[in-house]
């Protein structure tokens, strides 16, 4: 959530980043009843500090036996109109955080300006040695290969639960299970991330301290009866583990990763690719999450990139990084990139991985303070998160990218003490 103090004394600047990630411009409606709540709110003081006043010399006045009934008149008449401008505060107070919780974060100032995904930048890409993208080897897609093997099933899944719930089975399931261990041990003893295992549903704080809402409601699953979310991500409850909390500076930065399900109604998402795992409902992520202190917040990013990073080139598998132009960027992030992993039989790149910096739009949303060592400061955190990475569309190269001449597929190296076999 932006601060109010930014709107107020940088409007400009707040207007130019909104106009930049393509969003509506509030700022005035949002200073009009920022002015609006900061007067009544000081004539409201004043009353109330005059009653305060009175009140204490009523006693006094009455010992000296004075008449002090149109003293006592008086007050009445200051408590009701405190009243009213409590009630009167109230209104403005809600109907300005229902715009400032809907204005989104701003692009941080390395961010390209761009109206959509074709503006993004590749910073890089990434192939094992003899790989090229350019080949006439004829490659199954993931679903001829996941029935060929019988590893993926998706008409059993769609039967069980519906279009987009995917069914794993046999060497396809041990394998699942054997990427998600990998990349949690990977970031674990290499990266110095701590492990936890979070809830998969949270409540509705967790999903507004992270940003999913209120703007993103549609595109969550909700158990109405109790007001619970499925989770679109880990980053959810990871982040949440330290909401209303404040952090010793001296604990920072604080990583963790996590593995969860992922849930995802892909409102709006109607007629895109959906084939196999390119567009699903579920799917299973090893998810990064960082607290750092705000001057440290950029450079985190580019470490917790080159983390992603790091298990594809362990996995053997091609890919890219985009910086993600302004108009592209998620509600909360202010900065973030894509990784992008090769689909041989889809001839294109697939996402994998989001690795965003927050700065300290979701510290302020979900209250995540620290202090300072000598306990003078207090500041917001910043928050990070990236994939570590998503599976579905991992799975994809994974198994295309494996595939050999007579159609049957390699277990990348790494992965084949998880698994126990070397080929499917």
């Amino acid at each position: 959530m932006l601060d109010i103090k930014l709107i107020r004394e940088n409007p400009d600047f707040v207007r130019e980043g909104l106009t930049r990630k393509n969003e509506p411009d509030r700022v005035s409606e949002i200073l009009e009843l920022d002015v609006q709540k900061r007067k009544i709110q000081t004539e409201s003081d004043t009353l109330k500090a005059k009653k305060n006043k009175v009140s204490d010399e009523i006693p006094l006045l009455k010992k000296q036996g004075k008449d002090v009934a149109h003293v006592l008149e008086e007050m009445k008449a200051l408590g009701e109109q405190i009243k009213v401008y409590d009630a009167e505060l109230k209104e403005i107070e809600l109907k300005l955080d229902e715009i400032v919780e809907r204005i989104p974060n701003l692009p941080h100032t390395s961010v390209p300006t761009g109206k959509s995904a074709e503006d993004n930048v590749e910073v890089r890409r990434w192939l094992p040695d003899g790989t090229t993208l350019e080949s006439e080897k004829k490659y199954l897609d993931h679903l001829e290969l996941g029935k060929k093997h019988g590893i993926l099933d998706f008409e059993r899944g769609t039967k069980i639960t519906g279009s987009g719930f995917p069914l794993y089975r046999g060497k396809g399931a041990t394998l699942e299970r054997a990427l998600i261990s990998f990349m949690l041990d990977y970031h674990i003893n290499n990266h110095g991330y701590q492990e936890v295992m979070t809830p998969f549903i949270v409540n509705r704080d967790s999903m507004f301290g992270t940003g999913q809402l209120p703007k993103m409601a549609d595109d969550m699953y909700l158990a109405e009866r109790d007001g619970l979310y499925l989770i679109p991500t880990a980053e959810v409850p990871i982040t949440n583990i330290y909401r209303g909390e404040t952090i010793d500076e001296r604990e920072l930065p604080i990583k963790m990763v996590g593995y969860s399900p992922c849930f995802r109604r892909e409102a709006g998402s109607y007629g895109r690719d959906s084939k196999g795992f390119l567009r699903v409902h579920q799917f299973n992520k090893v998810e990064m999450v960082k607290l750092v202190k705000p001057e440290t917040s950029y450079d985190e990013l580019e470490a917790l990139v080159g983390n992603a990073e790091a298990i594809l080139k362990a996995l053997k598998v091609p890919y890219r990084v985009l910086l993600l132009c302004s108009g592209d960027l998620s509600f909360s992030a202010a900065k973030c990139y894509d990784i992008e992993t090769w689909s041989p039989a889809e001839n294109k790149w697939l996402e994998a991985s989001s690795c965003s910096n927050f700065d300290n739009f979701q510290a302020r949303r979900a209250k995540i303070k620290y202090k300072s060592a000598d306990g003078k400061k207090s500041d917001f955190v910043h928050t990070l998160n990236g994939s570590g990475l998503a599976t579905s569309r991992l799975m994809v190269s994974l198994l295309e990218n494996n595939q050999t001449e007579d159609g049957r597929i390699r277990v990348p190296e790494v992965l084949i003490k998880y698994t126990g076999f070397d080929i499917i």
